[in-house]
This record gives C-alpha cells, sequence and structure tokens, in this order.
C-alpha cells in the first residue's frame, strides 16, 4: 500500500492538458497542418502561410496555458492537496470528506511524460502524479501501477 499527498499545480494540469491534447488525433493533425503551412510558404515564399502556420502550432500550447491556470485558480479541488491510496484493490482518492474508489481494472491506461506519471481513470480524465513530489517514491509507484495493470496498458519511462 502507498499512500500520496499531492497538491496539484498549473504547471502540472499544463503538462497533463498538453501530453493528452497532442496525443489526441485533432492535436496530430493540427500540429501536422501547422507544419505544412510553414513548408508551403518557405518553398514558395509566400509568407502569409508562415504566420498562418504559426498560430496553428502556438495557439493549441498559449490556450492550455491559459486554461491550466484559470483551473486551478478557479477549481476548489486544485485549492487543497488530495490523498491518493494505491493498494491491490485499487486506486482511493479524498480530499476532505470525500472519498473515491477506483478499482485497476476500470484504469484506462498509465503513461508519463518528464514532468508526470499519469494514471487515466477514463479516455479523458486522469490522475496526476507529479514527479517533483513522488520523490523517492516514485519507483514504488510505477511498480504498483506496472503490477496490477496489463502491461499494453502502461506506457511509463522511468
Amino acid at each position: 500500500m502507498l499512500e500520496l499527498t499531492i497538491k496539484i499545480e498549473a504547471g502540472d494540469l499544463y503538462d497533463y492538458m498538453l501530453r493528452h491534447s497532442y496525443n489526441s488525433p485533432a492535436g496530430i493533425l493540427g500540429s501536422a497542418f501547422g507544419g505544412v503551412l510553414i513548408l508551403f510558404a518557405l518553398a514558395t515564399k509566400q509568407w502569409i502561410f508562415i504566420v498562418l502556420g504559426l498560430v496553428m502550432l502556438l495557439y493549441l500550447p498559449w490556450t492550455l496555458f491559459l486554461r491550466s491556470r484559470s483551473q486551478i485558480l478557479s477549481n476548489a479541488a486544485f485549492q487543497e492537496p488530495l490523498h491518493y491510496t494505491l493498494d491491490d484493490e485499487g486506486l482511493t482518492i479524498s480530499q476532505g470528506d470525500a472519498q473515491e474508489k477506483m478499482a485497476w481494472e476500470y484504469m484506462h491506461k498509465a503513461v508519463s511524460t518528464g514532468r508526470s506519471i499519469i494514471l487515466y481513470t477514463s479516455p479523458v480524465n486522469g490522475t496526476i502524479f507529479p514527479r517533483r513530489q513522488l520523490g523517492d517514491r516514485q519507483a514504488a509507484v510505477i511498480e504498483m501501477i506496472s503490477t496490477h495493470m496489463p502491461p499494453a496498458k502502461v506506457k511509463i519511462r522511468a
């Protein structure tokens, strides 16, 4: 059993949003289209396409940055630390009097970024474990997730 107390900050939420958005078909397609516009501008010397390409490439990260800051300030769940318990049955998240338990078999997938380990509880919702807050428990968290989820669902780099 592992117990963690995590305070999600704007940078943690931004990292999650970036990873989630750029691994979706829309994020990949938007980035590819922005890159093609820039290449087209360089090939044809029609500089308006560089501007359009840069807008395509920079719009999503900028809006995600603003949205992460806004959510941290306005969402009450991010104001106080969350308490996580990972055990053989699943993940329990508690904050104040509220508590929610999710079994391992219902977890969608587990992934990592340079900043976080993300445990997706559905295709669009995830639990963020910032690496800087895990400290020496990071290996134990990865082992717990890897032990209880099928290998095909775990894409975590140590």
